[in-house]
């Protein structure tokens, strides 16, 4: 990817380590610029290296400027913890966007192997609910909220799963990739306000929400559909 599409890979790395650097430092003015620059980046890589924008495509941008959203909001929680409610709900609102790019691929009548399909939704479910039952004990008036956001997401990720076989390898493989960044990246958000400060939580957080959303917009550009012989 990196040799493909040098240029953004480039700029995006600068925003990357920039971030990081923000995080490390404190630097909380400079994160008012990064942090959305994230989202707003992949947005414009994909609508530039993209011609022709089907409904694929067209979500996957709608769930880039929800996350920019929720990126935006959750900047501000230490105002007023509405913000935090707000930022869950625009990447509720994302990841449903992802979803429903995902079901796009998902729904491609080629034949393949149902084998995998009872394991996904197994293995994916089972992650999802003992975590919440980790967390469920910390959680307070927030139960049911982040019940919902964990099944968005865990959704997402069997969504992106489910393509095997529906588009390339190489689209197949980095947005998986990418969904299970998301899930990392979202499992140790909740961990570090809900259960435990983690000392260097913000920036694992950020370095694993940066790749997911990366992966993500790659496999997009990247992305060929299969049709039947």
């Amino acid at each position: 990817m990196f040799k493909k599409y040098p240029q953004f890979s480039f700029a995006f790395a600068i925003i990357f380590f920039s971030e990081l650097l923000a995080i490390v430092n404190d630097m909380m003015w400079l994160r008012y610029l990064t942090k959305p620059l994230i989202t707003i980046s992949l947005m414009l890589f994909i609508w530039f290296t993209l011609r022709r924008k089907g409904r694929f495509t067209n979500k996957i941008i709608a769930g880039l400027f929800f996350s920019l959203l929720g990126d935006v909001f959750l900047m501000f929680t230490q105002l007023d913890e509405i913000y935090f409610m707000l930022g869950l709900g625009a990447f509720m609102i994302a990841h449903l966007f992802y979803i429903g790019a995902f079901y796009v691929d998902c729904t491609n009548k080629i034949e393949v192997s149902k084998r995998y399909v009872l394991p996904i939704f197994l293995v994916f479910g089972f992650v999802c609910m003992t975590y919440y039952t980790v967390l469920r004990p910390y959680l307070g008036n927030m139960k049911f909220p982040v019940l919902f956001y964990s099944f968005a997401i865990t959704l997402m990720a069997i969504t992106a799963a489910l393509r095997y076989g529906k588009t390339n390898t190489k689209s197949f493989a980095w947005i998986l990739l990418g969904a299970l960044m998301f899930l990392l990246s979202d499992s140790i958000l909740a961990y570090n306000k809900f259960v435990e400060r983690i000392e260097i939580g913000d920036l694992l957080i950020m370095i694993t929400y940066m790749l997911a959303q990366f992966l993500i917009a790659m496999g997009t550009v990247e992305r060929k559909y299969i049709k039947m012989n």
